[in-house]
């Protein structure tokens, strides 16, 4: 079954081409990264996948409804996401389990009373995000580790079938990302997960749970396919056009420069 299905998806405002032809289709119990570098259209993907930015031509299905013929912002809610947008918009006072239970309609802040029921999942999800210790615990003084596993446990809320981290590292010191990744791993390896969307830039970000990556360049698909498959030397070469070593060590990859001093990026 197709989780999300970019059938010629292609974006135009007025002379400039954001998006072109863009097809993309994710499986269930697949788990994506998508790679590139900075201007080469995945936050715009993101925005038409999340009907936030109406494509020119082409189609995008989620679950089998078709952009378009159905209600997004109800389907919305059938996708969970972690960006720096959601993060920002978060009240300091709100305590970590409200963050949570928010995430039920897919809403900034607590909007009526919280069920019983609410509340016991609520609970649940903090302690599936290993964040239990938090409940009572106010935003403003989260770490941003401890932030951004909140606004997971915020989008698994509404049982989303899909996830989308969108650079969910930005900002975390080099300790916080191999902590915050280490869980996404533990998330992605459960056999109950829901399929995971991870955009970076950074490929030491590409744990060992993502199966299958899309590399975008220029608003246009560079390469997409299964990670064994995709991630090599030529490829980031091309993707970035820079003479470029991909080195894996331990299931974890990094990328050096040749001919100058060893530069992980």
């Amino acid at each position: 079954m197709a989780i999300l299905h970019v059938s010629g998806l292609s974006i135009l405002r007025g002379r400039t081409v954001i998006l072109d032809d863009i097809n993309w289709t994710v499986e269930a119990r697949q788990h994506w990264v998508v790679l590139g570098a900075n201007g080469s259209g995945k936050t715009s993907l993101l925005s038409a996948l999340t009907g936030y930015l109406t494509p020119s031509s082409g189609t995008i299905q989620l679950f089998d409804e078709t952009f378009g013929e159905t209600d997004w912002r109800e389907l919305r809610k059938r996708v969970g996401m972690v960006s720096s947008s959601i993060r920002q918009l978060i009240h300091e006072e709100d305590m970590a389990l409200d963050v949570v239970v928010s995430g039920k309609d897919a809403m900034i802040g607590s909007w009526g009373k919280v069920s019983v029921v609410e509340r016991k999942r609520g609970l649940a999800l903090l302690k599936q995000i290993e964040c239990d210790a938090l409940v009572e615990r106010p935003w403003a003084v989260l770490s941003q580790g401890e932030r951004q596993r909140v606004l997971i446990g915020r989008a698994l809320m509404a049982e989303p079938a899909l996830l989308i981290l969108d650079e969910p590292c930005a900002g975390l010191d080099p300790v916080a990302r191999e902590r915050f990744l280490d869980f996404v791993q533990r998330l992605g390896a459960r056999k109950n997960s829901p399929t995971l969307v991870l955009v970076t830039h950074h490929v030491e970000e590409i744990m060992p749970a993502f199966s299958h990556v899309l590399m975008l360049k220029e608003g246009r698909v560079f390469t997409a396919g299964k990670k064994v498959e995709v991630l090599h030397t030529a490829n980031f070469s091309g993707l970035f056009d820079e003479r470029i070593r991909l080195a894996k060590v331990s299931g974890r990859y990094a990328l050096h420069f040749h001919g100058r001093s060893s530069k992980v990026i």
